[in-house]
Parts: structure tokens; sequence; C-alpha cells
């Protein structure tokens, strides 16, 4: 083989191996990348089942409050149930699991009950009917709250444990990664190691030819 081939033969080896330690390198930083996506998700969603279980407490305690203030406190009750329908849209829309869903169904009705006696409720404010009030708001409408909070308190419980097992995953992926990196920039050291080896054989090859014909040359 003469000198120009083996170097050929070495730079091509070289250029695969780094080609192959790149590769791994840049698929293991993507594989973190996808996992960081997912623990942001995972992430919201907590966020997000937090907030509708504080909507649903917040609603109630405006009830209460309305009607026991003739009313004054009903602009503040129906800011936080439009707070809470903004929330609880943005739960249909975002959270696709099964289990995800049927949970935000089981919020959704208990509120819509909630909501169905809280007309009954307010006409009765309205009316001075306090008595009616009372059984309204201490009776039906504490179970419709306790139902919506269960629900809610579930889809928190749920999408918890999501997120830990993501955090989990993103941090047995990054170590994976990092230990990748670390072969791929041995992998490349060594293919590095080799050309020069290679090339600096070569050169000595070639310098030993050089003298060699200086050598046979005429004195």
């Amino acid at each position: 083989m003469t000198i120009r081939s083996k170097l050929y033969a070495a730079i091509v080896v070289t250029v695969f191996g780094l080609t192959v330690a790149a590769g791994a390198g840049i698929w293991g930083m993507s594989r973190v990348g996808d996992r960081f996506d997912s623990v942001r998700a995972a992430a919201a969603a907590s966020s997000l089942a937090l907030q509708l279980k504080f909507d649903v407490t917040d609603y109630n305690g405006w009830q209460t409050a309305y009607g026991y203030d003739d009313g004054q406190s009903r602009p503040q009750f129906l800011r936080s149930v439009a707070h809470f329908n903004r929330d609880l849209a943005r739960a249909r829309s975002t959270l696709s699991a099964p289990a995800e869903r049927r949970l935000v169904a089981r919020i959704e009705a208990a509120s819509d009950e909630f909501m169905r006696l809280d007309g009954q409720a307010y006409a009765a404010v309205q009316a001075g009917r306090a008595a009616d009030v009372k059984r309204l708001l201490l009776g039906p409408e504490i179970v419709n709250f306790h139902r919506a909070a269960a629900a809610a308190q579930d889809l928190a419980s749920l999408e918890s444990r999501a997120a830990a097992r993501e955090e989990t995953r993103f941090a047995d992926t990054r170590r994976q990664a990092l230990r990748l990196l670390f072969i791929a920039a041995l992998v490349t050291a060594a293919f590095v190691a080799i050309l020069l080896v290679t090339a600096n054989d070569l050169a000595k090859t070639a310098e030993g030819r050089i003298e060699d014909r200086r050598a046979g040359g005429p004195a």
C-alpha cells in the first residue's frame, strides 16, 4: 500500500469515527431535549390541576360570602367563576389522557350542578328568603363543592405523580446522555490519536525513503 493510500485510509477511518461520535452526541442531547419538553408539559399540567382545585374553593367561598352579605359579594363570585371556566377550558383542551378526561368530567359535572343551584340561591338572596339561602348553601351546594374539590384533588395528585415520573426519566436520560457524550469524546480522541500516529509513521517512512535516495545518489 502506498503512503498516499495509507494516509487516505487513516483519514477516512478518522472522519467516520468522528461522524459516529458526533451523531451519538447529537442523538443523546436530542433525547434530553425531548425529556425536558415532557417535564415542562407535566409541570404545566400539575400547575393547572392545582389551579382548578383553588378555583373550586374560591368560587365556593365567594358564594358563601354573597349569601350572607345580601349579594354584595356577587361580582367577586362571578369573577371567580369566570376564572374557573377559563382554567376548565384549558384542562379540557390540554389534558388528553383517559384518566385525566374522567377527572375533568367529574369536576365539570359537579360544577355544573353547583352553578345550576347557584341560580336558585341568588334568587332567594334577592327575594330575602334567608332560610332558603341557608338551606341551599349549607346543603346541596356543600355537597357539590366537595364533589368538585375531591375530583380536583384527585387530578392534582395524578398530575403530581406524572410530573415526578417525568423528572425521574429526565434525570436518567441526562445521565445516559452525559455517559454517551463521554464515550463519544473518548472515541473521538482515539481516532484522532490513530490519525496522528499514522501520519507520524507515514512521515517517518517518507523521510526514510528520501534519505535512502540521497544516500544512493551521485557522490
